[in-house]
């Protein structure tokens, strides 16, 4: 079976409330969404999250790139199972539109282009995602099928009481683990945190995320203060420019470091590898070019001894939680799960089915065909623009 048509457009998700973190502040996320439609009609979603501070993206530069790309040939070729897919997956490959040392411009438009071919193919062949996970040699090493996962929660950089609502609600709703955004001032962190400890409670495995915002002077003595709340990893304390710091500084604290926007394709894995600058991958479905390429860095990862996190982007619609769901549910020792926020974070609904979370984060595998989740294209009218068509070549 054959791709007849893809087609992209701009998403505007609005939040719930405004997500802080030391990076950014946003109500809404601009998101890519596309839509692969098969010679026979059969239809399948993706979703990409520009972030153009993380992999230098923007949601209308990431259509201006597709226009440059030859879709038309990239994606042309009878597929008849899973491999065929997995080939036509890897063929795509954005315009080089900037220098990209790292290989990362264009991976929000990659992810959105490989789920939305392999939700079709999923759904022509009446398998779900996961079935497809479970086809791919090169995650053989890594799975092990589970019927159900659970999620981790967030806490951004709000204060006050605030703060205590949000640490409390978590504790209520069962959680065991959340991660805590600091940063932002650097000064109240330590405080913040250890008030989020008390009130969370001792049980739950408390992580922070510092999104690049100290420096090398001060990320030891940053950490140190913090790690007196009993925290299991910092995320990113540095920027990426400062990556080969890391290694000296991890000698001195005894806190995992997790690396995010320092982790962005396989390059940048093995660069970390190289420079011994960390214990843990966050790995995010859009951030690593798609489903596959995250599969290929869980494994990598995996192979140099080296624990992960599957992350996700504040602001991801149900395609994207479903993409992630799949990836839990197959994926063995994900040390942290982030994602399936949906109701919990998002103002309006753009996606069905719901793909949130219950109680202390918990969330059964995916079973329908394909991703198992599909864009509401009524609810999502006024919020689409943008909207490109290509003909794929037969």
């Amino acid at each position: 079976m054959q791709i007849r048509k893809l087609t992209a457009s701009i998403l505007r998700v609005p939040l719930r409330r405004a997500f802080r973190h030391a990076s950014a502040v946003r109500d809404h996320s601009e998101n890519i969404v596309v839509q692969t439609e098969l010679a026979n009609g059969t239809t399948g979603w993706g979703e990409g999250v520009p972030r153009e501070y993380v992999t230098g993206e923007t949601p209308q530069g990431a259509l201006d790139q597709l226009v440059a790309t030859n879709v038309g040939e990239q994606l042309s070729g009878d597929v008849v199972d899973w491999q065929g897919v997995f080939w036509l997956c890897d063929r795509f490959a954005p315009a080089e539109v900037v220098d990209d040392r790292r290989g990362c411009h264009g991976n929000a438009l990659r992810a959105a282009v490989e789920l939305s071919v392999l939700d079709a193919y999923g759904k022509l062949f009446e398998e779900p995602l996961s079935a497809a996970i479970e086809h791919f040699a090169p995650a053989a090493e890594i799975l092990n099928h589970r019927h159900e996962v659970r999620y981790s929660t967030t806490i951004d950089t709000e204060s006050g009481r605030k703060l205590w609502r949000s640490a409390l609600k978590m504790r209520v709703y069962g959680f065991r683990q959340c991660k805590v955004k600091v940063g932002a001032d650097n000064s109240a962190d330590t405080q913040r945190v250890a008030m989020i400890r008390k009130w969370i409670g001792p049980r739950v495995d408390l992580r922070i995320d510092a999104n690049e915002a100290w420096r090398p002077e001060n990320m030891v003595s940053n950490i140190q203060q913090l790690a007196e709340s009993g925290i299991s990893c910092v995320e990113q304390p540095l920027p990426h420019a400062d990556l080969a710091a890391l290694e000296e500084l991890r000698a001195q604290i005894e806190t995992p470091v997790m690396l995010d926007e320092s982790l962005t394709s396989l390059s940048d894995a093995q660069e970390a590898i190289r420079l011994d600058a960390c214990d843990l991958f966050n790995i995010r479905i859009s951030k690593c070019g798609g489903l596959l390429n995250s599969l290929r860095m869980a494994t990598f990862a995996a192979e140099h001894g080296i624990a992960y996190q599957l992350g996700c982007h504040p602001g991801e619609t149900g395609i994207l939680s479903a993409a992630g769901r799949h990836f839990a549910s197959t994926v063995q020792d994900i040390r942290y799960l982030e994602g399936s926020y949906d109701r919990h974070l998002l103002a309006k609904t753009l996606t069905r089915p719901d793909m949130t979370f219950s109680y202390g984060g918990r969330a059964p595998a995916l079973k329908s065909p394909g991703l198992g989740a599909t864009l509401d294209e009524q609810a999502a009218a006024e919020n689409l623009s943008g909207k490109l068509e290509f003909t794929i070549d037969q």
